[in-house]
């Protein structure tokens, strides 16, 4: 399917990597769309639905050698922080075979040697990976999100969960799990404030220092450029 071509503001956002998130764009919108991977719907919308909400969130990253993409789908937003970030090791877990698929070809043919694809869920890579940032977008409420992410964390590690208009009433609800994973620094921000019109939602956390993973005895299933601004914290 035909895509649009790219704002302005991607020009900005993406700098050196734009031709890169156009091949990405265009992948989506064909592989993608006949796969299932992405409904067709959606690639009317995919630069600021898709693109440019994931691509914002690269400021939040840094500094970072590791980066764990749960639940990743499509690859957002895990493929577009790996061409906007290729220092950084940017690995995509994702359980279903078809999009695993997907992912290996997309990365493939972006040449993107900075990504790794695992397929699986969060809950099974608990202890085989350790990364200084998790990301997930779309996988689950915050609550059981928060014991995937602690799974795959370093120690101390960083949480960003993107979401919505919901963000809030997440956090709050999250609140005992997040103390029981002693979790700290819990907190929503925004990313790409004063660059898109609509800036993107991530509520930030870090894992515990001590390597804390689980809540207890709860278990959880998962799921299928400008300054970030505090909105509300804990």
């Amino acid at each position: 399917m035909p895509v649009p071509g790219p704002p302005d503001v991607a020009r900005l956002v993406f700098g050196a990597a734009l031709p890169t998130a156009q091949a990405y764009a265009a992948f989506l919108a064909g592989p993608g769309v006949v796969r299932g991977v992405l409904g067709p719907a959606e690639t009317e919308r995919i630069w600021d639905r898709h693109l440019l909400n994931c691509a914002v969130v690269a400021e939040l990253v840094l500094p970072a050698r590791e980066l764990v993409d749960i639940g990743s789908g499509a690859g957002l937003p895990g493929i577009v922080l790996a061409m906007l970030l290729p220092d950084v090791h940017v690995v995509l877990v994702e359980a279903m075979a078809r999009r695993t698929t997907f992912l290996a070809e997309c990365v493939e043919a972006l040449g993107l040697s900075n990504v790794d694809v695992r397929r699986g869920r969060a809950e099974d890579m608990a202890g085989r990976l350790a990364a200084d940032v998790v990301t997930a977008r779309a996988v689950a409420r915050l609550d059981r999100l928060a014991v995937l992410a602690a799974g795959v964390a370093k120690p101390g590690g960083l949480v960003l969960a993107m979401k919505g208009a919901s963000a809030g009433h997440e956090l709050a609800e999250a609140q005992p799990v997040l103390r029981r994973l002693a979790a700290s620094e819990a907190e929503i921000v925004t990313a790409g404030a004063g660059v898109l019109a609509q800036p993107t939602t991530v509520v930030r956390f870090r894992t515990s220092a001590d390597g804390r993973r689980s809540a207890g005895r709860t278990k959880a299933r998962s799921g299928g450029a400008g300054g970030a601004r505090r909105v509300q914290t804990r």
